[in-house]
């Protein structure tokens, strides 16, 4: 199985370009849509998204995300091994959140570090698994598409190019505890329907009681709900991502608050 996720959207023929050279290469695999929503160049969101849906692929998937501003200059070609499945893109760190381990922090550059143990990594550097040609633009259908599709037909990882024992690793976002015994959280995502999903996790609440404060914008929102239809006005719960999200029942959050990616909400202790 091959799963793709991209930032390339459908109005354009890039999605269906890669699925071609995918089915030309191997017509017996079969070739998932993930996303190919992403917002344009933006390698967090990607990362984000990936993260969240792998634990619900069957093993040995391979996954082609290209999320890739730097398509053609010298960022490397990348796929991975690990215990999950393959990884195919670009080695900017948007493969990186699927991994076990990695840095944490707000920063938006890519750093390099060791990889985690049971991972493999190569960077793709043998031609005979690409396009006979490769454009400096499109290293989604010429190199990694063909690579996907050698993988999910069982060439061995080695032969795809040069053995690394270090990627480049984009840091996690998580929230941070402010002096004041506040908590500051980030929106990761802003899915379809306008919901802000962000940085937080259920364990990071619990030290702030029963019904912590959201600070959303100009807006305040005391406690979680457990599905989107309780409450009025925006709520607070546990997304299907196992993060904390803002939704706005029946309309949509970030609409309504204003809020895009990176945004910060606050939380605050708050009783019984």
């Amino acid at each position: 199985m091959i799963a793709l996720l991209t930032d390339f959207g459908l109005d354009d023929p890039y999605v269906g370009i890669m699925k071609g050279v995918i089915a030309r290469l191997n017509p017996a695999a079969t070739v998932l849509d993930l996303c190919h929503g992403v917002r344009p160049q933006n390698v967090r969101e990607g990362a984000f998204l990936l993260a969240t849906a792998l634990p619900y692929f069957p093993p040995g998937t391979v996954f082609v995300a290209v999320v890739d501003p730097g398509v053609g200059t010298a960022r490397r070609p990348l796929a991975l091994a690990t215990p999950a499945g393959f990884f195919v893109g670009p080695d900017n760190g948007l493969l990186t959140w699927a991994l076990p381990g990695g840095p944490t922090g707000l920063e938006t550059t890519p750093r390099e570090g060791p990889l985690p143990p049971g991972v493999r990594a190569v960077e793709l550097t043998n031609p005979a698994y690409w396009l006979p040609t490769v454009s400096a633009t499109f290293h989604g259908r010429d190199i990694f598409a063909p690579v996907a599709a050698h993988l999910a037909r069982g060439v061995p990882l080695e032969d795809l190019g040069r053995p690394l024992d270090r990627i480049l690793w984009l840091p996690r976002p998580r929230p941070v505890r402010r002096s004041d015994g506040t908590l500051e959280a980030h929106v990761l995502h802003i899915d379809r329907f306008g919901n802000l999903i962000t940085d937080l996790e259920p364990a990071d609440l619990r030290p702030l009681g029963p019904r912590p404060v959201f600070t959303v914008g100009s807006s305040q929102i005391v406690g979680l709900v457990r599905t989107y239809a309780e409450g009025q006005g925006l709520v607070a719960l546990v997304g299907s991502s196992g993060h904390i999200e803002i939704a706005l029942p029946n309309g949509s959050a970030a609409r309504q608050t204003g809020l895009d990616l990176g945004a910060i909400i606050v939380v605050a202790p708050g009783g019984g």
